[in-house]
């Protein structure tokens, strides 16, 4: 539970700081994900692994775009 805490708090953060800051916090949140999908590959089903792959790629693609200042509106 407080681990969920910590990666929904950490990416709300990293949203709505956005700039710098928040490119960093969400950064911290790609690198530890990808860390612990890199740690558990050999024990994951294949659907498990290719759901956490998409869930890191989002979390890539959002954290481009808050980078780069797409406009999403």
């Amino acid at each position: 539970m407080v681990a969920f805490v910590l990666v929904l708090g950490l990416f709300i953060a990293g949203v709505w700081l956005a700039g710098t800051v928040g490119t960093v916090l969400l950064g911290v949140l790609i690198i530890g994900a990808g860390v612990l999908l890199a740690a558990t590959w050999k024990v994951l089903s294949p659907a498990q692994r290719t759901l956490r792959v998409v869930v890191l790629l989002v979390l890539v693609v959002i954290t481009v775009e808050l980078v780069v200042k797409i406009p999403t509106r």
